[in-house]
């Protein structure tokens, strides 16, 4: 019997590897067309000066130093473990193919790495990085993590994600059609919408080839446009009991098959703002486990095809 009442990553890598696995969280180096002024210059209003890597390694060192530096922190509590690379800071397909190639090959050339888990943006999966995405896959595991955030199209515009649904439709499609598993990143609590405007995100993960999801609370860091317009009181982020509720509400909704790779996050305490109970991430899997059995809710309870 599974030990919760969804289709969590833990079990999930169990079940691939047999035993436990970890993801060491690197930065390669890259930038995003929402940073680099080809898109824009901003970034989303939300994202950090680390792009979202806020826990990788230093980009200063190389992959593979990185990858020795983040096995020396898990190894004295997970002696036994392997481990999944996980190019995560800004836009990890974002670079010249020889460069992704050379980045990905020396991640996969250290003892104990499993497979590759890319973090990126659906308008940046041109066909050349299709191209060496396939060729990865036929020798070795690779997931592809796009963020969506939400389906809803006024507030992808208002937190400058860059692209339309259509495109992260498209690209889920050429990934699924080269049989790499997609993980789609959801953001709840984003300004403005409603709990209904987050079930309509999860309904729209349910009708497309995705494998797995990333459920993140939103978080105010500073030194974002985020910041601001918390400082400045038009944003309001969710109370605990509030996102609790609205996780278990996704739970019940979401496909029944896919894997959840995340149900929260634990901002980095030095540029965390709000909410700061956001930071005791054990107490809320706690609480978020206590009222999933209180409500008997298991994944997919309210999914319907």
């Amino acid at each position: 019997m599974a030990p919760y009442p969804y289709q969590s990553l833990n079990e999930y890598y169990r079940s691939l590897f047999g035993k436990k696995t970890a993801k060491i969280s690197l930065d390669g180096g890259f930038t995003c067309p929402n940073r680099d002024g080809t898109l824009s210059t901003g970034g989303c209003i939300f994202c950090s000066v680390g792009g979202s890597g806020d826990f990788a390694e230093d980009a200063a060192l190389s992959i593979t130093k990185q990858i020795e530096k983040g096995k020396l922190q898990t190894q004295k509590k997970w002696p036994d473990a392997c481990y999944i690379a996980y190019f995560q800071a800004f836009t990890n397909t974002y670079a010249p193919v020889e460069v992704l190639r050379s980045k990905y090959e020396e991640a996969l050339a250290q003892p104990q790495i499993q497979g590759i888990s890319i973090a990126t943006r659906a308008d940046c999966l041109g066909e050349d990085v299709l191209s060496l995405l396939q060729e990865f896959s036929e020798k070795t595991k690779i997931w592809v993590e796009l963020g969506l955030q939400t389906a809803n199209e006024s507030t992808a515009i208002y937190i400058r994600r860059g692209y339309s649904n259509e495109v992260f439709t498209y690209a889920v499609e050429n990934l699924h059609h080269l049989q790499i598993p997609v993980i789609a990143h959801v953001i709840l609590g984003l300004p403005g919408e409603t709990k209904a405007d987050m079930l309509k995100t999860i309904d729209f993960i349910n009708h497309l080839p995705i494998h797995g999801i990333k459920l993140q609370l939103m978080h105010v860091l500073t030194n974002t446009d985020l910041e601001n317009l918390y400082q400045s009181g038009g944003y309001t982020p969710l109370k605990k009991e509030e996102y609790l509720d609205i996780l278990c509400e996704c739970i019940s909704h979401l496909r029944p098959d896919i894997v959840i790779h995340r149900l929260t996050g634990d901002g980095d305490r030095n540029t965390l703002l709000a909410p700061s109970w956001s930071l005791h991430k054990r107490d809320v899997l706690n609480s978020l486990h206590q009222m999933l059995k209180k409500k008997k809710i298991q994944q997919g309870d309210s999914y319907y095809p």
